[in-house]
């Protein structure tokens, strides 16, 4: 082999290893700065603040979370099984007019048991089925970790009660927020976009929880309609509507 073909392979390999290198920089940084911003949206803003504003550790963080989580794949419902489900929402949120503490808490549980259900971590690995559930729910996780910190813990700030627990305005509130996560895992599965939004039904769910969180304060004093005979209330559930517990 003569020295000018050598030189044109080295030439070659070292173009090759060059390209091969660039690209994986790109991809790397595809994870991270802008694309875990328009992944996670105000769930990374959240992580930005528990790290006292370090970019680069909430980065690091939920760059984690992608590679321990990014590859589940959400399991289907039964149809009975998503009736059940939302009967049972109902039914809590029925609840909510004479217990919010304890419709809450049924709300929290509900939640864990249906993640599981879809295939993320099971409800008793808390932390776990958080973090799972914020790569694939970016935009609708919060409402379950409220809804979770609510139930077990209580939450001291405006609005409590004179025990120093969640006032029933904060109570409600939490619910309306973990519905929009609710809806989405009750629904069929579908494929996500690199925010962790449902391309069918992501904005459709928010726009559901806000529109229904506004007429339900309007609304308030409206008697229950029913829907195949079920009763639903105008979910706006106020301090004058709900007893305290």
């Amino acid at each position: 082999m003569s020295t000018g073909v050598i030189i044109a392979l080295i030439v070659i390999v070292a173009a090759v290893v060059l390209i091969a290198a660039v690209l994986m920089l790109r991809t790397r940084r595809g994870h991270g700065g802008p694309g875990l911003k328009r992944r996670f949206g105000p769930e990374y803003d959240r992580a930005v603040a528990r790290h006292d504003g370090d970019a680069k550790a909430a980065e690091r963080e939920l760059t984690e979370r992608v590679e321990r989580h990014g590859s589940l794949r959400e399991r289907p419902l039964e149809p009975a099984q998503r009736e059940q489900y939302e009967a049972r929402w109902t039914a809590a949120q029925e609840r909510f007019v004479d217990s919010p503490r304890e419709a809450v808490a049924e709300a929290d549980r509900l939640l864990a048991e249906l993640a599981g259900a879809r295939g993320f971590p099971d409800g008793g690995q808390y932390e776990e089925q958080l973090s799972a559930l914020s790569v694939h729910h970016a935009h609708h996780v919060h409402g379950y970790r409220r809804v979770h910190q609510v139930a077990r813990t209580g939450v001291r700030g405006a609005g409590q009660d004179g025990d120093g627990r969640a006032g029933t305005e904060e109570l409600r509130e939490a619910m309306v927020e973990a519905r929009a996560l609710f809806e989405e895992l009750v629904g069929p599965s579908r494929h996500r976009d690199d925010r962790g939004h449902g391309r069918e039904r992501g904005a459709e769910s928010r726009e559901r929880a806000d529109t229904a969180d506004t007429a339900a304060r309007t609304d308030g004093d409206r008697a229950p309609r029913r829907d195949n005979g079920r009763a639903h209330l105008p979910w706006g559930i106020t301090r004058r509507h709900a007893k305290g517990s």
